[in-house]
């Protein structure tokens, strides 16, 4: 997924390409699944937006392996999770695992209903 995303934004295709999501695990809750997917997805291309790609492709061009790789081990460790948790927050979504207990409400609401 990660890859796929990295590629998506490499190749400029963001534009271009749709995305389809299919997520489904019999042993949990399906919201529960299509909501772990989708943001498993948006993680992944979010973290593929905030990659230098430009500065990468420019070291690679000026054939400059060792200052590319350098930027590559640096990638590792941008602060994703403080960029993720601020288009959360923008979004007026739940942070982190928060979303959770809206899950289990649901489940308790809703699905308990169900034979």
């Amino acid at each position: 997924l990660k890859a796929l995303a990295e590629e998506l934004v490499r190749g400029g295709y963001l534009a271009r390409v749709h995305i389809g999501l299919d997520y489904f695990d019999a042993s949990i809750n399906r919201v529960a699944a299509w909501v772990i997917g989708t943001r498993a997805v948006l993680k992944a291309l979010l973290m593929a937006l905030l990659e230098p790609s430009a500065q990468l492709r420019k070291l690679e061009n000026a054939g400059d392996y060792t200052a590319r790789l350098a930027l590559l081990e640096e990638i590792k460790t941008l602060p994703v999770g403080a960029v993720w948790d601020a288009y959360c927050q923008r979004q007026d979504v739940p942070l982190g695992e928060q979303w959770l207990a809206e899950i289990k409400a649901y489940e308790s609401r809703v699905l308990s209903q169900r034979v």
